[in-house]
């Protein structure tokens, strides 16, 4: 009775096993045919929302997008991508290259002994370096005809190296020469405006009465000797000009015309003396007439080989 009881169980167990199996699959069946009949009917009703004539336009549109893709333009760029990338790698060369580069460069840039900077120079020195070494490189690939020490496979790398792009190459190499800045000043001047440096007399300022004129030497008689007259400034040069008309005596000639040298390499006048910085001529003429003005004319320096260009000297006439 128990063994009938086991097989009893045993066959129920089983049973309901298979139904359950059968059951499953009943569900998944259905899951799958109801998403089919789902996708299906979106389908047909996308379809349904556009008509014949759309779908045909639609067609034509992309067929004339595919005839006038371009398919020259784009094999073009393809090539050059190509050859930008090959231009890259042929720059990347073994260290022990780098550093021969580099240091037959450098003994070409010692070899100009000069103390001053000259960039240009140094750029046609690097120029001319890279333009022999490319010479021999191509002899180096001709088997039999050249006494080069660089090894035919080196000559392959370096040739592409030297031909590619010069300033991606330097920078590979660590060689940098900075570019040539050329200024240029441009002349905004008028035409026929005299071409004096803006100038600012040392001291206080001078005042109207002075009637100061820069780059000028008048002429007249001195009532002070200048040679061992100094002032500090032009304006004190001035008021002493202003002074001695103010308590000369009667019957003596009062300054009305004071001669300024400011500049502290001395002032050129037609003498015989060396006239040093802060001279200070008080003169006096009935009317005072100018000696120079501005410039030393052109016959003037030609009899005066020490006179400079322009007339360093500043003067004023005082009103009576």
């Amino acid at each position: 009775m128990a063994r009938g009881k086991w097989l009893c169980s045993y066959k129920k167990t089983t049973l309901l096993v298979c139904f359950f199996n059968i059951a499953f699959a009943l569900y998944v069946l259905r899951s799958l045919y109801a998403s089919l009949y789902i996708y299906s009917g979106n389908v047909s009703r996308n379809v349904a929302l556009y008509s014949p004539d759309q779908i045909r336009k639609m067609e034509e549109s992309i067929q004339i997008r595919r005839e006038f893709k371009p398919l020259e333009l784009v094999k073009w760029v393809k090539a050059f991508e190509g050859e930008f990338s090959s231009e890259n790698l042929a720059v990347e060369l073994p260290r022990h290259l780098k550093q021969n580069i580099v240091d037959e460069i450098l003994q070409r840039l010692r070899s100009l002994n000069s103390s001053s900077v000259d960039i240009s120079k140094e750029r046609e020195v690097v120029m001319s370096w890279r333009k022999e070494k490319l010479e021999e490189v191509k002899l180096a690939l001709v088997k039999g005809t050249s006494n080069s020490t660089i090894p035919h496979e080196e000559a392959g790398m370096l040739g592409r190296a030297l031909e590619s792009d010069w300033d991606l190459f330097c920078e590979e190499i660590g060689l940098w020469i900075p570019a040539q800045v050329v200024n240029e000043e441009h002349d905004d001047k008028p035409e026929g405006v005299e071409d004096f440096e803006e100038e600012v007399l040392p001291g206080r300022p001078l005042s109207l009465e002075c009637h100061a004129e820069l780059h000028t030497d008048y002429d007249g008689a001195a009532v002070r000797w200048g040679l061992t007259h100094h002032k500090d400034s032009a304006a004190d040069c001035c008021q002493a000009c202003l002074d001695h008309a103010k308590h000369a005596k009667e019957g003596e000639k009062k300054c009305n015309t004071w001669v300024y040298c400011p500049s502290e390499f001395g002032c050129h006048s037609p003498d015989i003396y060396q006239h040093k910085h802060q001279e200070c001529w008080l003169k006096y003429a009935e009317k005072p007439r100018l000696n120079f003005k501005d410039k030393y004319p052109e016959w003037y320096r030609n009899s005066h080989p020490s006179a400079p260009v322009i007339v360093p000297w500043v003067s004023g006439v005082i009103s009576s």
